[in-house]
């Protein structure tokens, strides 16, 4: 009989199911305790008039555990010295969506040689969670691929769905199962209505394919998560943080009914990819709360210990330590700087 199926699979490599790796690498009571609380304080920040700036930070991605761990315990350190104004959530991101090829990220390609260990990738991305949460810093990453958050999204306090998979069935299908508060991206090309209608979509009851966790096909039935709002990225014809378009923004999310809260990344087209421009950026959003914007709940900045990016592939010991691999971030002094003034500048909201 001729093949018909599998012509282009070279092989297939089975994983250890959901439940096998959580009984692995379980969470404590106090992690689990953590993630709880830290989800709440980030629905109170979205949705409710608590006047604290959300402010998610870190790691375009993680590729060194060590350096990860390095910038988490200093960040730990920073977030607790600005806690009363500004809740810091840190970037743990262990997918990234390509444009077309490259790395994907830890848990697709966790030793960066192309042997795409991936039951290796979602081991360590375990560690490093529990590891960030025990030092009292809340989690943050993206979820791109639809079976990943059956392993990972325990330990995950906020989470985005990016500006590729914004308009993704699959991916609203996912968030709408999700537990944590979400974040929807606005399209590359700049457009807001995709994100709008992907959180109308999240908040609705789905039914769809998945695998239980126990590693099986199966019917995935939800409820919809109401915790989703938009991410403002920029697009391909520039930023889209001014008062003008956030005051579209908040008009199209009106129209739909929903609640006028954005979250503005300050990095790709706000800040034309260039990662120096950032807390500019972040600057410009604090002198529009100051001015009377009530929708500006929070804000996105890569960062991480050095500035800019390297190339990638190259031999992992030529890797400088703690530079991104994927987009380039600003340095830590250039961060510590950034967070005390955004502090700062808060400090009316307060008084």
């Amino acid at each position: 009989m001729q093949r018909t199926s599998d012509l282009h699979v070279r092989e297939t490599q089975a994983l250890p199911s959901p439940a096998e790796l959580l009984a692995e690498l379980p969470k404590t009571e106090a992690q689990a305790e953590f993630v709880t609380t830290a989800r709440k304080d980030i629905h109170r920040l979205i949705f409710t008039d608590d006047r604290r700036f959300l402010l998610i930070i870190g790691p375009c991605s993680i590729h060194d555990l060590e350096a990860g761990r390095d910038y988490a315990r200093r960040l730990a350190a920073l977030a607790r010295e600005v806690a009363d104004r500004v809740m810091i959530v840190m970037r743990v991101y262990f997918e990234k969506p390509r444009t077309t090829v490259g790395w994907k990220g830890l848990v697709m390609d966790p030793h960066l040689d192309g042997s795409h260990d991936i039951p290796g990738g979602l081991r360590l991305a375990r560690t490093f969670l529990r590891e960030v949460l025990d030092l009292g810093l809340p989690t943050a990453t993206e979820l791109l691929d639809p079976i990943t958050p059956q392993y990972i999204a325990d330990l995950v306090c906020w989470s985005a769905i990016g500006a590729r998979t914004t308009e993704s069935q699959t991916h609203r299908q996912m968030a709408s199962g999700l537990s944590m508060p979400l974040g929807f991206k606005n399209s590359t090309d700049g457009n807001i209505r995709n994100a709008i209608n992907a959180i109308r979509a999240a908040a609705q009851p789905q039914t769809f394919l998945g695998i239980n966790l126990a590693g099986a096909a199966a019917v995935i039935s939800t409820s919809g998560n109401p915790d989703c709002h938009v991410v403002l990225r920029g697009g391909v014809n520039g930023p889209n943080y001014s008062p003008a378009h956030l005051a579209e923004t908040e008009a199209q999310l009106a129209a739909a009914g929903l609640p006028p809260s954005v979250l503005v990344d300050c990095s790709h087209d706000n800040s034309a990819k260039r990662p120096e421009c950032q807390p500019d950026v972040l600057r410009t959003l604090v002198e529009q709360i100051a001015a009377g914007n009530r929708s500006i709940m929070g804000a996105m900045v890569e960062s991480n210990l050095g500035a800019g990016n390297q190339p990638f592939p190259q031999p992992r010991e030529k890797l400088r330590y703690g530079v991104s691999i994927t987009d380039g971030c600003i340095d830590w002094p250039t961060t510590e700087t950034m967070v005390r003034e955004l502090h700062a500048a808060l400090a009316p909201r307060f008084a």
